[in-house]
């Protein structure tokens, strides 16, 4: 009887971890030769290749109001990823403040949104090479009486709008000493913010900026007379996978070698910040 009631436990045991790994996806798999499954593998099995956006980043992922389709360079490069590997593309919405969090959870297999690569994010998941690299901008309004010019930002009295998680966060805790900062989460939060008056201006880089221009004719795009905090974007995926995040590095090689960087880039106004290195 005893013996009955161990091998029962193991049994309830077993089927428990085998739940556990299904709900959150990540079932191990052996793949030839005996070894654990990477992503790579499981992507050629599954034919699906799952990738984070953030859909409100305009010309980089972007989910047009009108028609509900995505669009933008990344949705273009994530499309052609998936036609290199002979699989189909599912995109998962993400964001700047989560990403992280969705690839270490595998809730996708590859972030293609035009993620800065910072030393933080860094110490937590692994970066591609290089692809895109971008300043940052500032917005204001047309009418504002006393921003002109970039200097004009971090001044006494001055509020300054950032988003939650984003390269520009990083950088306004750091650099701004007079201004206040106000963090917003949202996607639009920031030109709200602007709009309303509870900021005088918000930190963007150039992709959003050009939406701003694009967009509203109320904006004013502020360049600062100096590059600031150029950062390189790339794709990042999940630390400890050295075959695919080589397999990524060579779908970057030959998007930049074969022209499709380049085609995207003029499609969605975005040559003036490709990596050519």
């Amino acid at each position: 009887m005893r013996r009955l009631s161990i091998a029962l436990w193991a049994l309830a045991f077993h089927a428990a971890l085998q739940s556990m790994f299904l709900v959150s996806g990540a079932v191990p798999v052996r793949a030839e030769g005996g070894r654990t499954e990477g992503r790579l593998d499981r992507v050629q099995r599954t034919g699906l290749l799952r990738v984070c956006i953030w859909p409100d980043y305009y010309a980089i992922s972007f989910r047009n109001p009108y028609s509900g389709e995505l669009q933008g360079l990344d949705v273009d490069m994530a499309r052609a990823f998936a036609q290199d590997l002979g699989a189909r593309v599912s995109f998962v919405e993400s964001g700047f403040s989560n990403v992280i969090a969705d690839l270490l959870s595998d809730r996708c297999d590859i972030g293609m949104f035009g993620i800065g690569i910072t030393a933080a994010r860094a110490e937590k998941i692994a970066f591609s090479r290089p692809y895109l690299s971008s300043g940052i901008y500032a917005v204001s309004s047309q009418a504002h009486p006393r921003i002109l010019r970039w200097d004009d930002l971090d001044q006494h009295g001055m509020v300054v709008a950032v988003q939650k998680g984003t390269v520009m966060d990083d950088y306004a805790s750091r650099a701004l000493r007079k201004a206040s900062i106000r963090i917003v989460s949202g996607p639009q939060e920031r030109e709200e913010e602007v709009q309303s008056g509870r900021a005088d201006a918000f930190l963007t880089d150039y992709p959003y900026g050009q939406r701003m221009l694009s967009v509203h004719q109320w904006a004013h795009l502020i360049t600062p007379e100096t590059p600031v905090q150029t950062t390189p974007y790339a794709y990042a995926v999940a630390p400890d996978d050295p075959v695919w995040l080589d397999r990524v590095n060579r779908f970057v090689d030959a998007i930049k070698r074969d022209g499709r960087l380049e085609a995207a880039a003029a499609r969605f106004r975005l040559t003036p910040i490709v990596a050519r290195d």
